[in-house]
């Protein structure tokens, strides 16, 4: 009996405890890519079935990120930029030529910190001072914010609302932050859940990746741009792309059929081929 009631004690105490932590880490679950998809449209990026969100996070970084915006100007592609804050705060020439040059600035943050045990306060204080920095240093006012690693916890949502910025994450994404990343598999790795109206998240820099990995990311860019419109969808940064849960026109990956071609009920299709073919 004194075993059972020190047990039943023991759970009384804890309860509050785990009811915390699932308040925290609830919201989550919106990690999870088709339950996004379905559910939270508007949070997963979806928007017009004919335009493609190009989004990068992490920078800016003085070792890459300019070699990605060369890249973008030679395509005529403008994209999304979810820079943390402390990166703004340390590169801010660099931060200013990403809105000089037609780049959409938003904000991944103060840092690339792990966010699995309740910080409500930190929170709430560092995610207004990314914006504020971020808008200091640009002279823009941001509106997206993606966190780290994907992860939008209570304590996320609230200091996102009270900064006035819009959660967004991703239907589509590269794994370029992995050491063993190559043009070849971000480009097919983006290919596999490509959609048209589909926001596509890659890095302009290894600040919370393998070292070097940005290179692989930065292979894929052209082919994945012209992937995209040769399905005819164009390609620009979240601000263009309507998202509020418009219906997504799904793009396959495969051989078969003609790039650009429309399969059934109208589906764009494009050809990306598996890691190694050309």
């Amino acid at each position: 009996m004194r075993q059972g009631s020190r047990a039943g004690r023991a759970a009384y105490a804890v309860a509050p405890v785990l009811a915390v932590a699932l308040a925290h880490i609830g919201p989550a679950a919106t990690w999870l890519p088709e339950l996004r998809r379905r559910r939270f449209p508007a949070l997963a990026g979806l928007g017009s079935p004919r335009h493609v969100a190009l989004t990068f996070d992490d920078g800016p970084d003085p070792a890459s990120t300019p070699q990605f915006l060369d890249v973008l100007d030679r395509l005529g592609v403008r994209a999304t930029f979810f820079v943390l804050g402390e990166n703004a705060a340390r590169h801010p020439v660099l931060a200013r030529e990403l809105v000089r040059r037609g780049h959409e600035i938003a904000v991944h943050g103060w840092s690339h910190d792990r966010p699995w045990w309740p910080t409500p306060v930190r929170d709430a204080r560092e995610l207004p001072r990314a914006v504020r920095v971020v808008g200091e240093v640009t002279g823009t006012v941001p509106h997206w914010y993606r966190p780290p690693y994907g992860i939008l916890t209570s304590g996320r949502w609230a200091a996102a609302r009270g900064a006035g910025l819009r959660p967004v994450l991703w239907t589509a994404w590269g794994k370029d932050w992995r050491h063993d990343a190559t043009p070849a598999s971000v480009r097919a790795t983006v290919a596999a859940d490509l959609r048209g109206g589909g926001t596509v998240l890659l890095h302009d820099t290894d600040h919370a990746s393998a070292p070097g990995s940005w290179r692989a990311a930065l292979g894929a860019l052209p082919d994945i741009v012209r992937d995209c419109r040769e399905a005819g969808l164009a390609v620009g940064p979240l601000g263009e792309h309507g998202t509020g849960g418009a219906a997504a026109t799904r793009v396959t990956a495969g051989s078969a059929g003609l790039a650009g071609a429309a399969g059934p009920a109208g589906r764009a299709s494009f050809r990306s081929p598996a890691p190694g073919q050309p």
